[in-house]
């Protein structure tokens, strides 16, 4: 691979290519952008996808990039970015899979994600905080299962901290106190899919827990944003 990864990275396969625009959030004026760099981390949470190869700007990013994997923290300039995904090692012979605009401002960090089943495939871009608290942790999370239903996520035999989140959703950072707990995912009944033993939360850091995969196969990859 091009780039080393923490578990895996980005985008799944779709049957015809697809033309997608889209913007981590929305750009300030041009002056007030700065020369500094974007980080980027990219993340494959489509469950049906193959290998993936991902161009930046017409030059390989990731390549081989498969089902749950994360990227590094990748830099990139302040402004819009050509992203172009292909099937792996098949640039030059077929079309890509999807062709899109990332736009990032300087200074800041993303994560984007390739979320849905491959036939339905949608990028999805969202900042991370790089700012942690001493003597604290954040913690937030994204639910990314295509067909799990609507969750509740908390400290197991407590009220839960993020309450029905949807697919596609993703919650804002909740402060916590530094520790391990044993987090639990419910249905909005109270019905426990997923058990998160021994999650340990260090003071100072901030965390996103992105629940992937099939409702049947429900799992998790717990991210450090800072």
């Amino acid at each position: 691979m091009k780039r080393l990864f923490v578990m895996a990275a980005v985008i799944a396969f779709l049957a015809l290519s697809r033309m997608l625009v889209f913007a981590a959030e929305t750009p300030p004026a041009a002056d007030e952008r700065t020369a500094q760099n974007a980080e980027v981390r990219i993340v494959h949470a489509s469950p049906d996808a193959p290998a993936v190869d991902i161009f930046v700007d017409d030059k390989a990013l990731v390549e081989g990039a498969k089902f749950k994997d994360v990227s590094n923290s990748l830099p990139l300039s302040a402004g819009s970015h050509k992203v172009e995904v292909y099937e792996a090692k098949t640039k030059g012979t077929k079309d890509s899979i999807i062709e899109a605009t990332l736009v990032v401002d300087g200074g800041k960090s993303y994560t984007v994600a390739a979320v849905n089943k491959a036939e339905n495939l949608e990028l999805q871009a969202f900042t991370n905080n790089k700012q942690g608290m001493d003597g604290k942790a954040s913690l937030r999370v994204a639910h990314l299962s295509p067909d799990a239903p609507a969750v509740n996520v908390g400290p197991k035999g407590a009220a839960p901290l993020f309450k029905e989140l949807s697919f596609k959703s993703i919650s804002g950072y909740q402060v916590v106190n530094p520790g391990s707990y044993d987090l639990s995912v419910s249905t909005a009944d109270g019905k426990e899919i997923l058990s998160l033993p021994g999650t340990n939360l260090q003071s100072g850091k901030n965390y996103t827990v992105l629940a992937v995969n099939t409702a049947d196969k429900l799992e998790t990859i717990v991210l450090q944003d800072n």
